[in-house]
């Protein structure tokens, strides 16, 4: 408005200037008389606009103020707290939410805490919203809490590569480990190791004592050193089934008492191996049949006989539970069933002194 004032003055002007002035040779020349008038002319219209042009700003001031007023009496000034850009809510302050993310960060080493990771960060921008709307801190709080991948570490003690129990701190696994040692190193033959464990779940693990730790851990031993043949681990129960014929039963089918277990299953049930070890035997070997032999150490022989199929080769190590063979009923036999016998320095021992103990 301002700027088409001042050009309608400078217009009118020039056009009494141009009304006022002679050119006897064509040319036009300004009068004093005509300047004087100029003047007074440009000076009266700057007044008269320059209060007008006031006026107006006053009125729009005054207006703005008010409608300002009214503005700030029904809206207040928030922060819009987002996350990979969805809403998460409103908060007065967005240091609210800043000193709750350093809060987490500081957890780190703290009640297990390993890690602490937010995929997206919260964004924050001003925003005008309803005085009847209610702030809701906490809820923002919590949504950023849980927007946060924290993950907690612990350690878990394992007995031959299985976890038995789980604590809060390296040192505390490493003292059961060095007592297992020292208590069990002449009992039983055993692997005993630490794993360093993470989870994003804080109810996956629950850490225990040294002292239960510790008592658990014995229990597996006592049990692992109730099942060892001459410090060998019996891990593994060969096949499920019902003991047809035990160590040492005299029976019309053999003219010496019996030197294993027979333990009758359907045909083709996969034997597995009781113990690791290293396969020595595999093939036919009279009243047996079908035969394998694993060599576990200490002078421990493992024998599997009358099987229908022989399913590893001589010079194959293997694990417990891995699969040798199947149910049969070769050699000298009656029935599907399988023949389990243990010789320690090729004398047969009772193979339910170290396995199948609940078999009647």
């Amino acid at each position: 408005m301002y700027f088409l004032c001042i050009l309608n003055l400078l217009l009118d002007t020039i056009y009494v200037i141009m009304k006022d002035v002679e050119n006897e040779k064509g040319k036009f020349f300004l009068i004093n008389s005509h300047k004087r008038r100029v003047k007074f002319i440009l000076n009266k219209r700057i007044k008269y606009y320059t209060k007008e042009t006031f006026k107006w700003m006053r009125l729009i001031a005054i207006a703005l103020f008010i409608l300002g007023g009214i503005f700030l009496f029904k809206y207040q000034l928030v922060c819009e707290v987002t996350i990979a850009g969805e809403s998460i809510g409103y908060v007065k302050d967005k240091d609210v939410i800043e000193n709750q993310i350093q809060e987490l960060y500081d957890k780190k080493g703290i009640d297990n805490i390993a890690f602490v990771d937010f995929e997206a960060v919260p964004e924050y921008k001003l925003a005008f919203i309803s005085k009847s709307k209610e702030l809701n801190d906490t809820d923002v709080l919590a949504k950023v809490e849980n927007s946060a991948k924290i993950t907690y570490e612990y350690y878990a003690v394992t007995l031959n590569g299985k976890e038995q129990s789980v604590v809060a701190s390296l040192e505390e696994a490493e003292t059961i480990v060095a007592e297992m040692k020292k208590e069990y190193k002449d009992s039983v033959k055993f692997a005993i190791g630490i794993n360093k464990v993470h989870s994003e779940n804080s109810e996956e693990y629950s850490p225990v004592a040294v002292a239960k730790a510790e008592k658990q851990v014995s229990k597996e031993l006592q049990k692992m050193e109730s099942s060892s043949v001459n410090g060998v681990y019996l891990a593994q129960k060969p096949i499920a089934g019902i003991i047809t014929s035990r160590f040492g039963s005299m029976e019309s089918i053999r003219s010496f008492p019996h030197n294993g277990l027979d333990i009758a299953a359907p045909y083709g049930t996969k034997i597995k191996s009781a113990s690791d070890g290293k396969v020595i035997f595999s093939g036919w070997q009279g009243s047996y049949g079908n035969l394998v032999i694993i060599d576990c150490g200490k002078g421990v022989k493992i024998y599997y006989g009358h099987c229908s199929k022989l399913l590893v080769n001589v010079g194959t190590k293997v694990k417990a539970g891995d699969i040798l063979a199947e149910v049969g009923s070769t050699g000298n036999s009656n029935g599907n069933h399988l023949h389990f016998e243990i010789q320690i320095n090729g004398v047969s021992v009772n193979p339910q002194k170290y396995i199948y103990h609940n078999h009647a």
